[in-house]
């Protein structure tokens, strides 16, 4: 009998890295087991409202009763927690971060580890993924009804590795009347299918008479897509001493229908599987 051919370096190191990574999915999976659901909110294009959706969002949701958490995963740019108004830092005990509540959200981002907001953070792909990691890993979020994501924009690195690590149920995709970021939603859109992933809808953002709206309504048609919600660009958003949910009537009907409409994809995403 021939002795088995062993193999080369290179083969071996791809075999340890696939081991690795098998391995830390599987603790991330655990970690997470307590979350029901696990939503990234994303668009290819910057600067179309990610954060306000995710952060309005999560505290529609926490407002409605639910067990909320938001994981901020724009590790350059992090502003959720500017824009939800946490003021207290995580604490870290037994080699784990607890999230502090800001609006009945527990909180969890970049943002509260630099010591000067006005700096930029600049890191190349392997410390961003590392980083990534280390929060999938690290935070305590205890028991869950909805983890919101907040995804930084693009199809490369960041994105990436929140996909390929956190067990996430879908994907809700923003963008605004705007053709520019219209095709950039569509490119994103085509990256989470080509992952194998649900996307839930898309919601539209910046509506009014200034950038006209239907951008995100005709591409959820285009892709057989719910279209989930339309956000009016308003001046009630000003007001930035809470999220605008928590200020503004209209504002609060606007996100009470994406939240209804996410519960109801994710529900047909349980009875689909």
């Amino acid at each position: 009998m021939s002795t088995p051919r062993q193999p080369t370096p290179q083969e071996q190191a791809r075999l340890d890295a696939i081991k690795r990574q098998w391995a830390q999915r599987r603790r991330i999976s655990q970690h997470f087991k307590g979350i029901r659901h696990k939503v990234a909110v994303y668009s290819g294009k910057g600067g179309v409202g990610k954060t306000t959706v995710a952060v309005n969002l999560a505290v529609t949701l926490a407002q409605q009763g639910h067990r909320v958490g938001i994981f901020d995963a724009d590790v350059d740019c992090p502003n959720v927690v500017q824009a939800i108004g946490a003021t207290e830092p995580p604490e870290y005990e037994d080699g784990e971060f607890l999230p502090p509540e800001a609006w009945g959200v527990k909180v969890l981002s970049m943002g509260f580890f630099q010591k000067d907001p006005d700096e930029a953070i600049i890191w190349r792909g392997p410390m961003i993924h590392n980083a990534i990691t280390q929060f999938l890993e690290q935070t305590k979020w205890g028991e869950l009804d909805y983890l919101i994501t907040d995804l930084p924009p693009g199809t490369s690195d960041a994105p990436l590795t929140i996909m390929q690590t956190l067990p996430l149920d879908g994907f809700v995709i923003v963008t605004t009347p705007q053709e520019l970021s219209r095709t950039d939603a569509k490119r994103s859109i085509n990256m989470v299918k080509k992952l194998n992933m649900p996307v839930f809808g898309v919601a539209e953002n910046f509506a009014g008479k200034i950038f006209g709206q239907g951008a995100g309504e005709d591409l959820a048609r285009e892709l057989n897509l719910p279209f989930l919600a339309r956000f009016t660009m308003l001046p009630d958003y000003r007001d930035t001493s809470k999220p605008t949910v928590l200020t503004s009537k209209p504002v609060r009907h606007e996100y009470e229908t994406l939240a209804k409409g996410l519960i109801e994809a994710l529900a047909s995403t349980v009875k689909a599987s």
